[in-house]
């Protein structure tokens, strides 16, 4: 075996025992505070020897870390997917609105992280929270929404996107999921300025699905 070889296959190796014990942290974020997880249920969790964690992470606070910034990202990046196709600024806005709150029963493992870290959703660099504050500043300069401070609309639609997730998560019947989410973006549209009637007529129209 060469030498480039052989360093391809430990690098293989070195990528699935990372992302085995990332895997791992997001599973425990569904159901449980990150101090109360010691390092051998962690590495128990990933299948991997305890010695492996101190390859890829030097504390339980930079791999749970790793793994809600992995979570953040996916779910920018699927939003980003899904409404690329749409023209209307103020319905890429709604829709995003709209999938993120039926997490609860599209994507329960997601709903549960982002319930669990809250607020460092709205403050993060990448992922949901510049994507979102992209789409409420495409939508007010074409007219379509209003606001003052983009902070403070980030902040109002975030707090009340995260609110309706955590109740959702306690909600057993799809359709009152649904109904949540939608009601949601109607809320927020007419905040940011739209009529009732077009509110709605944008929160109805149809979600967009994963190409």
């Amino acid at each position: 075996m060469t030498q480039a070889a052989s360093g391809n296959r430990l690098d293989r190796r070195k990528a699935r025992t990372r992302a085995a014990l990332v895997s791992a942290a997001r599973a425990l974020l569904t159901s449980r505070d990150p101090g109360e997880v010691s390092i051998q249920e962690i590495t128990d969790a990933a299948d991997v020897g305890f010695g492996s964690f101190y390859n890829h992470f030097t504390s339980k606070q930079e791999l749970f870390e790793a793994a809600v910034d992995e979570v953040i990202e996916e779910h920018g990046a699927m939003l980003d997917e899904v409404t690329a196709d749409i023209r209307d600024p103020a319905e890429v806005f709604a829709a995003s609105v709209r999938i993120t709150a039926r997490f609860p029963k599209t994507q329960p493992e997601m709903a549960k992280i982002i319930d669990r870290v809250g607020p460092r959703y709205l403050t993060a660099s990448h992922g949901l929270a510049p994507r979102a504050l992209r789409d409420l500043l495409h939508a007010r300069d074409a007219g379509r929404l209003a606001f003052a401070d983009p902070t403070v609309a980030i902040a109002c639609a975030g707090g009340a996107l995260l609110g309706v997730l955590h109740l959702s998560l306690f909600q057993q019947q799809a359709s009152a999921i649904d109904h949540a989410a939608d009601e949601l973006a109607v809320s927020l549209l007419r905040m940011f300025g739209l009529a009732e009637a077009d509110a709605r007529e944008v929160a109805g129209r149809p979600l967009p699905r994963s190409r």
